[in-house]
């Protein structure tokens, strides 16, 4: 039979695991603040479990590093390429469009953004200028011939003769 000892010990582990839990749970639904607060109440009521509070400390690590991403702002190719394809995942094609079109002052011969940028307008319905891009990708880089051919973004359009001609499907 435990002891009250190991009672208490076993009690404030229960309370320790049922705070953290709360606190990933915040963390999970994107409330870094909320989980923040939470992982450092459980750090100070629960300085005995180590475990625990080394994750806790790791979550709260994590929070900090995407309040620091969301605060600055893109710079690079990378940056603006990156956060695009975010927003373009997000549905938030106009946003996206935006941050691409800063990419290509980057680097306008990159085939990558221009690739994801047909994508994008195909997704907004714009037939012409996504195969405008397209076109433009496929003669930087003919990869993305064989990524078009297999890429569901581009789905409505397989049926279409520029398409075909484009991806070699004819």
């Amino acid at each position: 039979m435990a002891t009250e000892k190991e009672k208490k010990k076993i009690d404030s582990y229960e309370k320790a695991i049922l705070s953290f839990g709360e606190a990933v749970q915040a963390f999970r639904k994107g409330n870094c603040e909320k989980a923040v607060e939470s992982f450092k109440a459980l750090i100070e009521k629960h300085a005995s479990e180590k475990e625990l509070v080394d994750r806790a400390r790791t979550y709260i690590k994590i929070c900090q590093e995407v309040k620091n991403k969301e605060t600055t702002p893109p710079k690079t190719f990378a940056d603006f390429y990156e956060d695009g394809v975010s927003l373009m995942n997000q549905g938030s094609y106009e946003e996206a469009l935006k941050l691409f079109k800063k990419a290509i002052d980057k680097d306008p011969d990159h085939a990558k953004i221009l690739y994801s940028m047909a994508a994008i307008y195909q997704s907004m319905g714009d037939a012409d200028q996504s195969l405008e891009f397209l076109k433009k990708s496929i003669q930087k880089d003919k990869y993305f011939k064989i990524l078009a051919q297999n890429d569901s973004d581009f789905e409505a359009l397989r049926e279409d003769k520029r398409f075909k001609i484009l991806t070699k499907l004819v």
